[in-house]
């Protein structure tokens, strides 16, 4: 198994899509990126603490590679926006692949140069690659949060669901069961 860190705005968007990817087998929300030792959610909303919200990503490689895992992070989230997704606003929200060794680092500039070149977005590319120096969990109530909380929270709905949504339509081959799981 190997691991790949990524921040793209909410932490529980991320999360809700990269659950539902063959190959993937876990996915842990979480910190990185800051200055303040074992970080709360509250001081990472502040932006005092200078973490970026977001998600190890731990996948089999010969099902799914890092390439794709970029790929689908490429579409998942607007990585033209200085901190910020839609209407989260923020340092903790910024975009940032944290590549956890050289060949990860490599892989990352090549796929951030293609999409570059691709003219897909019209404005600059705003992403960071970052080396991980510390990876903080974030608290239990944020794991897996989508899936616990959709139906009942305004924000899943409103947000995260047509996140979902576009992905198991966009990205049905990279599924690990028809339909995603919706």
């Amino acid at each position: 198994m190997e691991y790949a860190v990524l921040g793209g705005g909410c932490f529980w968007c991320l999360d809700a899509i990269y659950r539902r990817v063959s190959g993937v087998s876990n996915v842990i929300s979480g910190y990185a990126g800051g200055k303040t030792k074992n970080p709360t959610y509250e001081e990472v909303c502040s932006g005092t603490s200078d973490h970026v919200e977001i998600v190890k990503i731990e996948y089999d490689p010969s099902i799914i590679s890092f390439e794709n895992i970029l790929e689908i992070f490429w579409h998942i989230h607007n990585p033209t926006t200085i901190n910020r997704q839609g209407a989260d606003i923020g340092t903790q929200y910024r975009s940032v692949i944290f590549y956890l060794n050289e060949d990860q680092k490599k892989i990352a500039e090549q796929s951030l140069e293609i999409l570059e070149k691709s003219g897909i977005f019209k404005e600059p590319i705003v992403t960071t690659i970052e080396p991980l120096s510390e990876f903080y969990t974030a608290e239990p109530y944020h794991q897996n949060y989508y899936n616990m909380n959709r139906m009942a929270n305004p924000y899943c709905m409103a947000v995260i669901d047509p996140k979902v949504k576009k992905f198991i339509y966009e990205y049905s081959d990279f599924l690990k069961e028809p339909g995603g799981g919706y």
